[in-house]
């Protein structure tokens, strides 16, 4: 059975730094070119899951793929707004996996109060556009000739998906920690499910 759950960044660093290999070295689209082994993506993990919404989906004990928030921008102003990302295993394309994780994030992100997700894409990149524009993402702006990699420039796209309301009396963002343990957030995690296409 395929269930979607809270990342706990000791138990699945590996498996997520498994799956995030490829994607460094054999595409353009992380822009990394050293892929971080285990003990990184604990540390990284272990960062982002401070304040923003990790999960994985897990099928018998194995990550399929993983999802996650994190800062847009250093400076406070941008606390509202949150980047959003993707990963599915290689062999696990088309099993609904990416659909499922990006649903249940971002209505994990609505409960914490950030007001916008935005999704950074390196352009050309067909599948995450689609996905993106799946969930009510829109292409905010480009940046051309953004990113240089192997001898080629690319593009990068920022696409923007309003979660809440602002107003003049927007609340602090409200830590994961803060929320895990509360039944609305608990279904909110399991959302995405309806998607998978695994037994």
């Amino acid at each position: 059975m395929a269930v979607i759950r809270l990342a706990n960044p000791k138990r699945d660093a590996r498996q997520v730094a498994a799956i995030y290999y490829p994607y460094v070295m054999n595409t353009p689209i992380t822009f990394e070119t050293n892929p971080p082994d285990g003990t990184e993506m604990q540390r990284r993990m272990k960062k982002v899951s401070e304040i923003y919404t990790s999960l994985v989906c897990e099928h018998e004990t194995e990550i399929m793929g993983y999802s996650y928030g994190s800062k847009f921008r250093d400076r406070s102003a941008y606390d509202w707004i949150v980047e959003t990302t993707v990963y599915v295993r290689e062999a696990a394309h088309g099993l609904g996996i990416g659909k499922a994780l990006y649903a249940s994030l971002l209505e994990c992100l609505k409960l914490q109060g950030f007001t916008s997700a935005y999704g950074v894409i390196a352009l050309p990149n067909d599948p995450s556009v689609s996905l993106h524009e799946h969930f009510g993402f829109t292409k905010d702006y480009l940046m051309t000739n953004a990113g240089y990699r192997d001898g080629q420039w690319y593009d990068v796209g920022f696409w923007r998906l309003k979660l809440s309301d602002t107003s003049e009396n927007t609340l602090p963002i409200i830590p994961v920690d803060e929320l895990r343990s509360m039944n609305y957030f608990k279904n909110s995690v399991a959302f995405g499910e309806q998607f998978l296409k695994l037994s």
